[in-house]
């Protein structure tokens, strides 16, 4: 899958929430929903762990990144596989990224459940609440993978 150009780094207060959603996962408190994604980075091999939101769409498993081509998204990319953690569940799984065409659907249900806490990081353009249209301009800058089963 081609690289993506959009991207919003953490600032500000982001970092600090990020940390507590991280630190809350860990002790396995359920925040709306995150958990702890942990993926080797692809220059130094170290752990890196970011807060993310699983999604569950009729029986599949997405991860969607609102904030574009991040560093999470290119760890992935280049280690085919992650682990999900909340408090002493742990899975290494298998991700696949999606062609932006499959994209549209799973990012309307992504920005239904938790356009309130992301909106703010989508590409320049795209509203919470897209049309259709939207989201297919913009579903090539908004990374999405299936959540497999690891190798």
């Amino acid at each position: 899958m081609t690289a993506t150009t959009h991207y919003r780094a953490p600032e500000g207060a982001d970092t600090a929430f990020n940390r507590a959603v991280r630190w809350l996962a860990d002790r396995g408190v359920n925040l709306a929903g995150a958990q702890n994604l942990t993926v080797a980075g692809r220059r130094t091999g170290r752990p890196q762990t970011v807060p993310v939101n699983l999604l569950a769409i009729d029986g599949r498993e997405y991860l969607v990144s609102p904030r574009g081509n991040t560093q999470w998204v290119r760890n992935a990319r280049v280690a085919g596989t992650v682990e999900l953690r909340r408090g002493r569940r742990r899975r290494t799984v298998a991700l696949t990224e999606l062609d932006p065409a499959q994209r549209p659907p799973i990012i309307a249900t992504y920005l239904r459940k938790w356009g309130w806490e992301v909106g703010r990081f989508l590409p320049e353009g795209l509203p919470v609440k897209p049309t259709d249209e939207e989201l297919v301009r913009h579903a090539a800058s908004i990374p999405v993978f299936a959540v497999g089963p690891a190798l």
